[in-house]
């Protein structure tokens, strides 16, 4: 086999994502404010449904501060140590936010569990007005990450939790207005079983997502299977392997490919038009291609020859 002409490769220019500072000061500031009203309502009139929610509302302040940090951290330069940055942070942010929800729907569940069998008398007018002044406070902290989490996990996270927190209010509210009607203790904790199970089967999905991506695993927004057939099909290209796609952060995504091309060095407008294809097809904002005279042999069976692969990274 002939030797490699060595590592050529293209790198397409990409830039952060928006900017959420302002988003994620406001959110944390109001919700902070409220946790500390609402923990004093229910302190006062020794309301349960209104301390644990305001527990749950400082889970998702740890959520939002969480979630500030990574993106912050993403936006750090490289340097001779960490050459990628530390995009990875908000791959770690949405992790953990995904934890943090479900161990506190986990926590809203065996709550609720204990209610059931022994209910308590509510003050159903003050739970109604703390409980409304959460959900629109709730409602618009989400509503601030509403459009970025089309496109960030990260910020997907956060505009998770802040919607879960308007429904476990939302809930709140409508157990202390139909107490008030009925009479019945345990509306309480029947609605909030109902709606930390709703809860749970939204953020398993971000749960799964951000686990694989920690896992170097192709995003979902990628077929792997298509990018190695864009990349066959490019002209002088006999074939690819060595294929690997992962997540750099939530919103960057990387790809290293050995092209075999017996001609040479096709040039950088080939590389430039090769870029382009990736980005607009798949999202893949950072390509490096390796373009090889022949197939070079690496040492490992299992990562040559035709097929794409997925896991590990470039060394």
């Amino acid at each position: 086999m002939r030797p490699s002409r060595g590592p050529m490769s293209s790198h397409s220019d990409h830039c952060g994502g928006a900017n959420y500072d302002r988003a994620f000061a406001v959110g944390i500031g109001l919700n902070l404010a409220f946790v500390a009203v609402e923990a004093w309502y229910g302190w006062r009139i020794d309301s349960l449904a209104l301390l644990a929610d305001a527990g749950h509302n400082l889970s998702d302040v740890a959520g939002l501060a969480l979630a500030w940090g990574a993106a912050l951290a993403g936006r750090l330069r490289p340097d001779s140590r960490h050459t990628y940055g530390w995009q990875r942070a908000s791959i770690l942010a949405a992790f953990a936010n995904a934890v943090l929800l479900l161990v506190a729907m986990g926590s809203l569940l065996w709550e609720a569990g204990h209610r059931l069998h022994s209910p308590a008398p509510m003050d159903g007018t003050t739970v109604i007005v703390i409980a409304s002044i959460g959900v629109l406070i709730n409602g618009l902290t989400a509503a601030l990450f509403m459009h970025g989490g089309e496109s960030d996990m990260n910020i997907r996270g956060a505009f998770l939790h802040m919607a879960a927190d308007a429904l476990v209010s939302l809930g709140v509210v409508a157990a202390g207005a139909t107490y008030l009607y009925t009479g019945w203790a345990r509306l309480d904790p029947v609605v909030g079983i109902v709606i930390a199970l709703v809860i749970i089967a939204g953020t398993w999905r971000l749960f799964r997502q951000s686990l694989h991506l920690l896992f170097d695993g192709v995003p979902e927004t990628v077929a792997l299977a298509e990018v190695a057939t864009l990349l066959r099909g490019l002209p002088g290209v006999d074939d690819v392997h060595d294929l690997h796609v992962w997540a750099m952060s939530t919103t960057d995504i990387a790809l290293s490919a050995h092209l075999v091309m017996p001609a040479g060095h096709p040039g950088d407008a080939f590389l430039e038009a090769a870029a382009t294809q990736l980005h607009d097809r798949f999202g893949i904002t950072h390509p490096t291609m390796q373009i090889e005279l022949d197939g070079i042999h690496h040492g490992c069976d299992h990562t040559h020859g035709t097929h794409p692969h997925t896991h590990g990274k470039p060394s």
